[in-house]
């Protein structure tokens, strides 16, 4: 399924031009799947009279149909703004519009929530398209603009309104600007209302898009509507490297999935002991060194022996912790940690006709590459030799096939002067 803007021209692709609210499926993101469609309110109760419209970048307002327009999802639809008119999609209808207002606490009253006017004709459309096309050249000429007024900023996008009387620039900085310069330039030059909104740099991203290390698209730009603070000690927790760089999404802050597994990570470390527990023995102060979360292992090294580690359960830690309370303490670590088994490698049964997941761990031995280097060596060596033998063969018959020809003729040359000798003395 594709729009008109979305089409190709010469066998390339355009692109869409209406960034993302078109409406087809290439271009939905955000968006709620209506699973209460196709069923009938009890008691012939009247369908819930909001409705869900999406402008550009996934941007989602909540408008009132006094009129009891008829609408279904995919509609493109005149909505009321502060001043003129907006156009956009609707994406949900029904009671599950209820629910999204609910779970946002924004509040049905009809006399403060913004009104539909009506479905858009082709005249708003046409309006609409023309102002969306004119996006990509303003915001070019507004960085620059920008960059010559030295602002510390960044302008990320442009959103006109459907009726092209306003534009709203998004930006993103790090500190307050003074751009009051910069919007009578944008006034002048640009000939609209001029509306500046700063976003953080998280919705930035979202508003772009993008894909993620893992290879899938932003989470943000997809499904997640609600930005939590993600600080350094969730990837402390979870025993991650404090890699900024591998850390740090396409907006620059930690990435949001540091917090998807977290819970899961404080829950299996209540039953462990903290790590600023120090171990009494007999022999010394032990000191934990590192935890393996999975395994339930700690490794504890002695006060000046810090090169040799100890591992030992969190039960055996626990026992330990126990008797030091009571004013006793053990003999050593290595006791216990004599007490632990050795890990078994486990293997995997090929049982679905996979590859070894462990085929890329051995590395291949140099010594065979040398000896079939050596081989083939060898190899061109011996039909080298061969191909000399076999040339001499050949030049020796030939040789032995000339003097035995030679000789011949020099033997039908004799033969008719022995004849005339003979006759001469006849």
């Amino acid at each position: 399924m594709a729009c008109t803007s979305c089409s190709t021209k010469d066998g390339q692709p355009k692109g869409c031009k209406n960034n993302g609210t078109c409406g087809t499926d290439s271009c939905n993101k955000l968006t709620v799947f209506d699973w209460l469609s196709n069923m009938t309110l009890p008691n012939g109760e009247k369908p819930f009279n909001w409705v869900e419209v999406r402008f550009k970048n996934g941007r989602k307002e909540y408008y009132y149909n006094p009129e009891n327009i008829t609408l279904s999802i995919g509609d493109v639809v005149a909505t009321q703004a502060k001043a003129g008119h907006d156009i956009g999609m609707v994406t949900l209808t029904g009671e599950l519009v209820r629910v999204q207002m609910k779970r946002k606490n924004i509040p049905v009253n009809t006399k403060e929530g913004l009104k539909i006017y009506r479905k858009a004709s082709q005249k708003d459309i046409d309006i609409w398209q023309k102002a969306r096309d004119r996006e990509e050249p303003m915001k070019v000429k507004a960085r620059q603009f920008a960059i010559d007024l030295k602002l510390e900023m960044k302008i990320s996008d442009i959103e006109f309104q459907g009726d092209a009387s306003k534009a709203t620039f998004y930006y993103t900085a790090e500190e307050r600007v003074d751009f009051r310069e910069l919007i009578k330039v944008f006034a002048r030059e640009f000939r609209t209302r001029i509306e500046m909104k700063q976003v953080g740099f998280r919705q930035e991203a979202a508003r772009l898009g993008g894909i993620g290390s893992c290879g899938r698209e932003l989470c943000c730009s997809t499904w997640l509507t609600d930005f939590r603070s993600v600080s350094t000690s969730a990837a402390r927790y979870q025993q991650l490297s404090l890699n900024p760089q591998k850390l740090a999404g396409q907006c620059g802050k930690l990435k949001c999935c540091l917090n998807y597994e977290l819970d899961s990570y404080l829950d299996a470390l209540k039953d462990f002991p903290k790590t600023d527990v120090k171990l009494k023995t007999e022999k010394g102060l032990a000191v934990c060194q590192k935890t393996d979360i999975f395994k339930k292992h700690m490794w504890f090294a002695y006060e000046g022996e810090w090169a040799t580690w100890h591992k030992l359960t969190t039960d055996q830690v626990q026992e330990i912790i126990a008797l030091n309370k009571k004013n006793d303490t053990v003999a050593s670590l290595e006791e216990y940690a004599a007490d632990i088994p050795e890990d078994t490698k486990t293997e995997f049964e090929n049982v679905v006709g996979q590859d070894s997941l462990t085929r890329f761990d051995n590395p291949k031995p140099k010594r065979k590459r040398k000896n079939n280097r050596n081989r083939k060596n060898n190899n061109n060596k011996n039909n080298a030799n061969n191909a000399n033998n076999s040339n001499n063969q050949t030049k020796n018959t030939n040789r032995g096939n000339k003097s035995n020809s030679n000789r011949n003729r020099n033997k039908n040359k004799r033969k008719p002067q022995n004849q005339n000798t003979k006759n001469a003395a006849k």
